[in-house]
């Protein structure tokens, strides 16, 4: 499949609330949540003003002039939050793009930008059950911590060159 990966353009930060709904696990058998699931603040944090804070960054992936996914990374106090000097990751694809490699591609990207800027390190918040959690782990990322259904991951970027 031929997709490009891009930097997003100011005019398109709309499409980050569709891929944080996409974002959101469901559970085999689990019926999804209504859409305005991301005005709660816990998730709103993830979307709200991007691009006017410094450290907000953003990929996505184009099919057919299409954005099918993106990943985007911010400080802020998510559910992957490590500290003030960490960014956090959202990533996202439609379902029909998913495990065809883009996800990992754009998470490289990201990766390596992230690490251009001078970041030290980058985290995320994934669910036990979620199967990107494998993907992040062959990418270098290391459980931080973990509870009952999570897990929190850090990479540290200085290894960004062995992807």
């Amino acid at each position: 499949m031929n997709y490009f990966i891009r930097e997003i353009k100011d005019t398109e930060y709309g499409v980050l609330n569709e891929f944080l709904y996409e974002a959101i696990f469901i559970s085999e058998g689990v019926l999804p949540p209504d859409r305005s699931i991301i005005n709660n603040p816990e998730l709103k944090v993830y979307t709200e003003n991007f691009g006017q804070r410094s450290g907000d960054n953003c990929l996505v992936a184009e099919v057919n002039e299409k954005i099918v996914g993106a990943v985007w990374v911010r400080i802020m106090n998510d559910y992957g939050h490590i500290d003030d000097e960490t960014p956090s990751f959202a990533i996202a694809l439609y379902k029909e793009y998913r495990g065809l490699g883009i996800g990992t591609e754009m998470m490289k990207r990201m990766l390596y930008l992230l690490k251009e800027d001078g970041y030290k390190q980058a985290s995320l918040s994934v669910q036990k059950q979620n199967y990107a959690s494998k993907m992040y782990l062959k990418l270098g990322f290391e459980i931080a911590y973990e509870n009952a259904e999570e897990y929190i991951m850090l990479i540290s970027l200085r290894q960004i060159s062995d992807l």
